[in-house]
């Protein structure tokens, strides 16, 4: 131990220490997908944390480890964004500076049986300040939040229909606490195995008490996969080809991925008639997703737009939060040189003003949500308050098809699915392509980055309201309560400890037989 602390303290080392640290959690998500190690992959970074020989230097562990997660959950950007994905890496991982300071201000040295017990409140909260702050979707969004780590634990998409991913993350950083707090501090193993046996009840009775959506329905929905094919003309056949194969199966739906035209059909009314002809001989709606340059106003836009028999429905969806960097760079004037150095947008998309449900035919509501938007609860919440039977997401992700991104984006589908009580589909260009029912669960198998398929799935529908839609980020709140009432107390006693030491220490008063004078005599 006393070899390992040495080694810790060259400043150089114990920034790479809680770099590595940091990037363990990127292990339970896809393309690894060891779920499980959620559970203590904060407990090395936690315990470098609380042995920094400062608040300043635990501050700057914090940043490191925040640096290392976020290359670490990201680093597929980096043929795209090159040196710019460190830059990132390194602007969002500040944000657990803070953190990095609140746990050493907590479980520093001998803590208290009182200051662990605080710490199992205050650091979850601590990391969903974190959370919150880098989903705005100017930071990235919410991409590699903790709690999307638990896609597929049956019991943790219980837990996301009561209080969504929030409560997941909420409750893998107090397990994690938890268990720190078991290994280096024993005289506070109480609250710690407190705390563990509070958040396992916490699972059971969620599994226990909390509403199971009722299935009530089914639909079938076509998924249209074209895989890797450059250019949109020969992308747009491949599509019409797979499409034409569903005719006779008596789907309600098709869905084709994100860009997959790259026309805008009131400028091609060839390709418009092409796909109402699709519709006409499959007997279902199609929902496509233009990325063009539109000819009724200015700019590019990236829509759903949904087809019928008779061509354009005039049901159409433009997305509205953009992928920063790659459909937009922020502060063009300061940082448009990341085009030279990147694939980064060369012209900044246009953006929708609101989301949209859409009716097909059979009463059928969709909503759909483009790309990373998927990544959003209160998106697909907002929606399923609206009525919606199905979540659809269109996506592509070819430009890292051999990385890890296709998978971590196609896991978020289950998620929002179980949050919400609503199925939801996620369609690629390129995979992974797949399909959840209202309880999270997988449906189907997946279109992997190595298909070019049109596929049919069986899906079943469920209508009532989760916890979730009807109470929205109650986690959240919760925990920004619980970090301003703990502020408040550490600011009350600051000010008690400078008062009791300002107070000064006036010896008292004696007779001339050498004992205490009585006051008032």
């Amino acid at each position: 131990m006393k070899t390992l602390g040495h080694w810790l303290a060259s400043p150089w080392r114990r920034s790479a220490a809680a770099a590595a640290a940091g990037a363990l959690p990127v292990l339970a998500f896809p393309a690894p997908s060891l779920w499980w190690c959620a559970y203590l992959a904060l407990v090395p970074w936690l315990l470098l944390l609380r042995t920094a020989p400062t608040g300043k230097r635990a501050a700057y562990d914090g940043w490191w480890g925040g640096f290392g997660f976020m290359l670490a959950m990201h680093h597929w950007l980096l043929p795209s964004l090159h040196v710019f994905t460190f830059l990132i890496a390194a602007l969002l991982g500040a944000l657990w500076a803070p953190w990095g300071w609140l746990v050493r201000r907590l479980l520093g040295g001998l803590p208290s049986l009182g200051r662990v017990t605080v710490a199992l409140l205050v650091l979850p909260s601590g990391w969903l300040a974190v959370e919150l702050v880098r989903s705005w979707q100017g930071l990235g969004g919410p991409w590699g939040m903790l709690g999307s780590s638990q896609w597929q634990a049956e019991p943790a998409l219980r837990l996301a229909s009561v209080g969504g991913v929030w409560l997941l993350s909420y409750l893998l950083v107090a397990v994690n606490v938890a268990v720190a707090v078991l290994v280096a501090v024993r005289r506070a193993r109480m609250p710690a195995v407190a705390g563990l046996v509070a958040t396992a009840a916490a699972t059971s009775a969620a599994w226990a008490f909390s509403p199971r959506p009722a299935v009530d329905g089914q639909v079938r929905i076509a998924v249209v996969q074209p895989g890797v094919i450059s250019g949109p003309d020969a992308r747009f056949a491949r599509e019409e080809q797979l499409t034409r194969r569903l005719a006779g199966q008596d789907v309600d739906l098709i869905v084709w991925g994100e860009s997959s035209v790259g026309f805008d059909l009131d400028d091609r009314p060839d390709l418009a008639r092409r796909l109402g002809d699709l519709s006409r001989a499959t007997g279902a709606d199609i929902l496509v997703n233009v990325d063009a340059r539109r000819s009724d106003k200015p700019g590019i836009y990236k829509s759903s737009v949904l087809i019928g028999p008779d061509g354009l429905t005039g049901e159409r969806y433009d997305k509205m939060r953009l992928v920063p960097f790659g459909e937009y760079i922020p502060a063009r004037s300061l940082l448009g040189w990341a085009t030279s150095v990147g694939k980064a947008a060369g012209e900044d998309r246009r953006r929708g003003s609101q989301p949209v449900v859409m009716n097909v035919g059979d009463d059928l509501r969709v909503g759909p949500l483009v790309c990373f938007e998927t990544a959003f609860p209160d998106m697909t919440r907002h929606l399923t308050r609206e009525g919606v039977d199905v979540l659809i997401g269109q996506s592509s992700t070819s430009t890292f098809q051999r990385s890890w991104a296709p998978g971590q984006h196609a896991s978020l589908a289950a998620l929002r699915a179980a949050e919400t009580g609503r199925p939801m589909v996620h369609a690629t260009l390129t995979g992974v392509s797949a399909v959840y029912g209202p309880g999270g669960q997988r449906v189907g198998s997946w279109l992997g980055t190595d298909a070019s398929a049109a596929q049919v799935y069986d899906i079943p529908l469920a209508h009532g309201t989760t916890p979730y839609v009807r109470h929205g980020d109650w986690t959240v709140h919760a925990a920004m309560l619980i970090l301003a009432l703990w502020a408040v107390g550490e600011v009350v006693r600051t000010v008690r400890l400078r008062r009791s030491a300002a107070e000064p220490r006036v010896p008292p008063a004696h007779t001339v037989h050498g004992s205490p004078a009585r006051p008032g005599r």
